[in-house]
């Protein structure tokens, strides 16, 4: 291997960021540093003390005896236990030990099942799970989830995969707008009802005598047969007493109405006859549930649906449940204190854990994600409870926005400048990114996990209108240091005016600074004294009371965005604009560069500095670059599931380069690279050569902010315009993929800018829709600020008349209840001046100042309503009622105003969707006209907004174990290695399911990688399973609308169909589409492929006019998309030609061809092989055009015995948004359009039997469009 290749692999090794240090090792290599050690499966014995005596178990020799537990409570047959331990050859087995660690333990060994004595605490535990298990909870009012809130749509879409008597493509409408109704599974008949009520009797709690005794609590159960049974809790169990309602006995029934049992659920079979029947019959109706749909999210926060039915709806019915009330003393007992926790010292303790071996990882990434998982639900109720006023403040003399709160153990603040820390930054606007910022910082650094530096919990949470942040207490941040002690051990104390520098922090900082890139630099307090600090001067470091460093304050981890701020007027020096003064101003100066552009340009400059030196040794630059560019296009392909950083690539490489042993090697420790955080910052050096090295840095920061806009933008756009990535479908994945790239959203305007021409116009119009909304968002939560939660409908539907009603009423009134408005005599209600015009001239200042985009004039009558109300309603939580909504006057439907809630019809997307376009002549009758209500002639009343979820921004770290397994099998998988990959691939899924719980997004995202992989190592029975789970998960935690939910939905009707259940798989491509439309709209870009996969199922089934027409949608895209003569739609003219033979048009065909070989013959010449190949269909079909014709009857009847004998069309997957085509297919680019013979399609079109009968494999670039054909000039 020669020097330049070494140098290239190593380039790449230091860019991967995970365990890999040389491209050239095997996948057993990788296997062992991601510490994959093989484990055993067996089958384990357990003894039971009832019937049905013995039960076998699937355990691994990695379980804890906590999950072989956790097996047993959630077997059918063993439902009753809750309270129990379990014993090997007599001894007892600790719940929290291995499997494996357990002495004597083999395959062959029985363990027994004994059942414990109850405590107070785990007879409540029991009660709540028996009340959860035979249905009798009935429905919970979350004060903090929303409505429906983690729901999955995936019972619903295969009951209609099952009822479909045709198929489900039948008669689709493609330019239809999205029906609302398929965002809300449907209506089910409800479960049997097992029990009448089972609740906490209102004798309890025991009395101190008979606590004594064992009691422990008391129960009244009412059963189907109508009777009403008292029970008494006991340490030994359950029992029948003879209390009554007037009479208190918790003594045992006498025989023979005596009944006892160990478990609650034992003894009400005993008390009911009829329930043992019933509850089979319960089991049986949740068995035909998916069962990923319905199991309880712990680990991760569900998704809330921006539409949701109406209080009337079935999915939502509010039921009579008297123990509703009673289930938090049920699970956090009588005083809740159970629930109490410290939560910083479970944080730091978490991350001290040892990490050396696999299981000691396993074990500390599990309880890391747990406690996140509870932090952020504990911290999000704590602030909604700030923010309707129902903590009391710790100061309530300030001000309303200095206010701060604690709440079960949980420090809380608003987002807002309170007392004017931010006053020179931009006020309120810069406290608010600050806040946003630093949940980004206190992310990396969690991920990082830099040994001896902590990192409080935090959670910023937006609620109507309101920013709170949620922080654990660190000890001693209250503490009232001496007066010559500084608050601060490390950073700024008092802003840049005062400056700490411990030596206790030099190290941990100086670790962290290396993973960030920041350079070690000089700034100077007021009195002109110099400190030199790793990181930038607003990153703080504190040191606790527990004598751990914590760092404060990552809002500022990487350096300014000094190009952006000489541009809008807010750098230093700038005049009259820093604080906002000028009324286009940006709003703030906390404009910094994303870590991921930190990232880019650092391996940039690392490709340019490697080029140099290969250059200078051996003058191979032009070999460098090229080896270069193609191990990072292979890297590329690995998509990443979540951005962020990793461990330091200057380490990783390192340690690669001194794997090798060649003196004349790069050494890559000898490149340079960091950027000063604190440039442009307002320091002031003191002598020249301070000076000249600020200079320097100043010019380091101003080349990365130049790389952004002169490479990293415009890279971006060209991707999207040439296809070669897949599309964002809204502003989510819009942002996501911008963020991914290392862009700030700021940038906006100028992509919106760039993306000029038809190739484009996807992008421009959802960058345009981006701004609206978020210019929507701020001047929403300005009005809805100091707003009473009473008033808030109110607010949000005048809000929303004025930004999506006006053409329909174009003077829209505010609707408040007067009698409530006057409760609440210092609300401010200015939001009821607010008209259209006025809210259309503050959008489009709000965008002018935030993104300098100046919007045209009529954007207000060109934006798409549906897609923008989504679009805000995600961004400010809110949930509003399925009904017809009118946009415009056209829209108004026949009768009025309907507010019915009737499921849309098969397409979803016609005109009985609940927002059409296509709607009939109103009824001139005057029953028609009275119908009409005259007091709401607006498009939104303050009822059909629901409720106002929170939207949570939280810093759980990623596992980095489980990513390093799947790397580790990708990369084996890469070299040929299929047996080690798959085993590391499940190696990783199990670490990702036992890390993360079952439902978690990043479990969503791996699933949807394993089943894209498995489709690609043609095992598509394992594809399909984990494409369901995909599915589920996605919904489940980010969206039933969600773009990713949408392409796990395209994944998983793409892989059904190559595993032989096309119709199936109709259903759920037709689902997709149906979302699509929602979320962006019809005609969205990367639909080419979603349509042409629809007609090529269509061909599978027989279905050949049909698919003639979803083949010809497909071009209508395209041409829209790209040009009647691209590349990509010559692609599809072939296709569509080969669809209108199978059509039996065989003009039409002949036609179709001549286009696609004329695009052909003008873009890539007459030697291109896709130009050949077209040319020689051409002439077969034109010479067949008239034997067709002649023949038309006899091939008819021949067709219709026999048949087809093979499907001309394939499928290809849909690529991620952001995602190579090359990565979704595994494949490389094709470099023909068909593989068969001339003859064999002419055959075909004339009934001859082709032979065999298989699906032939075609190559990628035949039925993908966006590929171009794989042509090449």
């Amino acid at each position: 291997m020669d020097d330049a290749e070494t140098q290239n692999k190593l380039v790449v090794a230091s860019e991967n960021g995970t365990d890999v240090e040389n491209v050239q090792d095997n996948g057993a290599n990788e296997a062992e540093k991601a510490g994959i050690q093989e484990d055993s499966l067996y089958n384990l014995k357990v003894h039971l003390p009832r019937e049905p005596k013995m039960i076998t178990i699937m355990v691994s020799t990695q379980e804890q005896m906590h999950d072989v537990r956790q097996s047993i409570i959630e077997l059918p047959g063993t439902y009753q236990y809750s309270c129990f331990h379990l014993e090997h050859k007599g001894e007892r087995i600790n719940d929290f030990v291995q499997l494996s660690e357990v002495k004597d333990l083999t395959a062959e060994s029985e363990l027994h099942l004994i059942e414990d004595p109850y405590t107070e605490k785990e007879a409540r535990l029991h009660v709540a799970r028996v009340r959860e298990l035979i249905g009798s909870a009935g429905n919970r009012t979350d004060t903090l989830h929303g409505i429906l809130s983690g729901t999955s749509l995936i019972d619903s879409v295969t009951m209609a995969a099952d009822s479909a008597k045709t198929h489900p493509m039948s008669g689709y409408d493609f330019d239809a707008e999205g029906g609302l109704a398929s965002l809300l599974p449907t209506s089910q008949d409800p479960p049997p009802k097992t029990v009448k009520s089972i609740s906490i009797s209102p004798w309890n709690p025991p009395p101190y005598h008979l606590r004594q005794k064992g009691h422990l609590l008391y129960i009244l159960i009412t059963t189907l047969e109508g009777e009403q049974h008292h029970i008494t809790s006991h340490v030994s169990g359950f029992y029948v007493n003879k209390s009554s309602s007037n009479k208190f006995d918790p003594m045992p029934r006498a025989a023979p109405k005596s009944h006892k049992a160990h478990s609650l659920l034992t003894l009400i079979e005993d008390l009911s006859p009829s329930f043992g029947s019933v509850f089979q019959k319960y089991l049986e109706f949740q068995v035909k549930k998916e069962p990923l749909a319905h199991f309880q999210i712990t680990n991760a926060t569900p998704a809330n649906p921006w539409i949701v039915p109406n209080s009337a709806s079935s999915l939502v019915a509010h039921e009579f449940d008297i123990t509703r009330t009673q289930e938090s003393y049920l699970i956090g007992g009588i005083d809740n204190a159970e629930t109490l926790r410290d939560w910083n010292e479970e944080f730091q303790s978490t991350r001290e854990l040892p990490k050396e071996g696999v299981q000691d990882r396993v074990f500390r990434e599990r309880l890391t994600s747990k406690l996140f998982a509870d932090y952020n639900e504990a911290a999000a109720r704590g602030a909604l409870l700030v923010a309707r006023g129902e903590v009391a403040p710790l100061n309530p003399t300030e001000t309303r926005d200095a206010q701060i709160f604690v709440y079960n153990n949980i420090f809380f603040s608003y987002g807002a400048d309170g007392v004017g820390t931010f006053a020179s930054e931009g006020g309120d606007e810069a406290a608010r990114a600050a806040t946003g910022k630093d949940v980004m910082g206190v992310r990396m650094v969690n991920q990082l996990d830099i040994e001896g530096l902590f990192t409080p919990g935090t959670v910023v949470v937006d609620y109507l209108g309101k920013r709170i942040v949620g922080q654990s207490i660190v000890p001693g941040i209250f503490k009232q240091r001496d007066p010559e002690e500084n608050q601060i051990d490390y950073g700024g104390v008092d802003g840049k005016d005062v400056v700490a520098a411990d030596e206790k922090f030099g190290s941990v900082f100086e670790t962290l600074s290396k993973s960030l890139r920041l350079k070690k630099h000089a700034v100077w307090d007021k009195n002109g004294k110099r400190f030199d600090l790793e990181g930038s001067v607003e990153t703080k470091g504190l040191l606790g009371t527990d004598g751990r460093k914590y760092v404060l304050d990552l809002y500022r981890v990487t350096p300014l965005d000094i190009s952006w701020m000489e541009e809008v007027g807010t750098a230093l020096g700038s005049p009259g604009q820093t604080n906002g003064v000028v009324e286009n101003a940006y709003p703030h100066r906390m404009t910094v560069l994303r870590p991921e552009l930190v990232d880019a340009y650092f391996k940039s400059q690392m490709r340019v500095w490697v080029s140099a030196e290969v250059e200078k040794r051996k003058g191979q630059n032009g070999t460098a670059e090229k080896k270069i560019e193609e191990i990072e296009g292979k890297n590329d392909e690995s998509e990443d599931a979540a951005s962020g950083l990793e461990k330091s690539d200057d380490e990783e490489a390192t340690k690669a380069a001194s794997a090798e042993g060649d003196k004349a090697r790069i050494d890559i420790a000898d490149f340079k690279f960091s950027l000063n955080p604190d440039a442009f910052s307002g320091q002031e050096p003191k002598t020249d050569e301070e000076k000249a090295e600020l200079e320097q840095d100043e010019k380091d920061v101003r080349n990365a902010c130049e790389f952004l806009r002169a490479s990293v933008l415009p890279e971006l756009v060209k991707d999207l315009t040439e296809g070669d990535v897949g599309f964002p479908m809204d502003g989510q994945s819009l942002s996501r993929l911008l963020h991914k790239r290392g862009i700030n959203i700021r940038y906006l305007g100028k992509i919106a800018e760039a993306a000029r021409g038809d190739k484009v116009q996807a992008l421009r119009i959802l960058s345009i829709q981006e701004m609206i909304s978020r210019a929507f968002k701020h001047v929403a939560s300005r009005y809805l600020r100091y707003l009473p939660v009473p008033l808030m409908g109110s607010g949000v539907a005048h809000l929303l008349n004025c930004l999506l009603g006006a053409e329909y009423n174009p003077k829209p009134k505010a609707e408040i209840d007067e009698d409530m408005a006057s409760l609440y005599p210092e609300a401010d209600l200015d939001f009821q001046k607010l008209t259209p015009q006025t809210l259309r001239k503050e959008i489009e200042l709000q965008i002018l100042r935030r993104f300098r985009y100046t919007i045209e004039t009529s954007w207000s009558s060109a934006i798409k309503p549906v897609q923008l109300l989504r679009d805000v309603s995600l961004k400010l939580g809110l949930q509003i009622e399925l009904k017809e909504y009118h946009f415009t006057k056209q829209t108004a439907v026949t009768n009025g105003h309907s507010d019915s809630l009737a499921p849309p019809p098969t397409n979803g997307a016609n005109g009985n969707s609940a927002i059409s376009k296509k709607k009939k002549k109103r009824d001139a009758s005057p029953a028609a006209k009275e119908a009409v209500p005259t007091t709401t002639l607006v498009t939104f009343s303050p009822s059909d907004i629901v409720n106002v979820a929170p939207v949570i921004k939280e810093a759980s770290p990623r596992s980095s174990l489980a990513e390093e397994a799947l790397e580790a099998g990708r990369i084996s998988i890469m070299q040929g290695q299929k047996d080690l990959g798959r085993e590391l691939l499940l190696e990783s899924l199990s670490l990702h399911e036992q890390i993360y719980g079952i439902i978690h997004p990043e479990v969503a995202r791996v699933y949807n990688t394993l089943s894209m992989i498995y489709y690609q190592l043609e095992e598509k029975d394992i594809a399909v399973e984990l494409a369901r789970k995909a599915v589920i998960v996605s919904e489940r935690t980010l969206g039933v609308d969600n773009a990713e939910t949408l392409l796990s939905y395209l994944n998983l009707a793409l892989f059904l169909h190559a595993y032989g259940q096309t119709k199936e798989a109709l259903v759920y491509l037709h689902h997709a589409l149906c979302l699509w439309k929602v979320i962006y709209g019809p005609n969205h870009p990367d639909s080419i492929t979603t349509l042409n996969n629809a007609a090529v199922m269509l061909q599978n089934l027989k279905e050949y006019h049909e698919s003639r027409v979803w083949f010809e949608a497909s071009l209508k895209i395209c041409e829209d998309a790209y040009g009647k003569s691209s590349i990509n739609s010559a692609t599809l003219l072939f296709q569509l030609a080969q669809a209108l033979a199978l059509d039996s048009d065989s003009h039409a065909a002949v036609k179709r061809i001549r286009e696609s070989y004329n695009i052909f013959h003008r873009e890539l010449g007459a030697e291109n092989k896709n130009t050949k190949e077209a040319e020689n269909w051409l002439e077969q079909l034109t010479q067949n055009a008239v034997s067709v014709a002649k023949h038309a009857k006899e091939t008819k009847a021949r067709q219709a015995l026999r048949g087809p004998s093979r499907v001309l069309g394939q499928t290809r997957p849909q690529p991620q948004v952001g995602q190579t085509v090359e990565a979704a297919s595994g494949r490389s680019p094709s470099k023909g359009l068909d593989s068969r013979t001339i003859s064999e399609l002419v055959k075909f079109i004339e009934g001859v039997d082709g032979g065999k009968t298989t699906t032939k494999k075609g190559v990628p670039g035949r039925s993908n469009p966006k590929r171009r054909g794989g042509a090449t000039k």
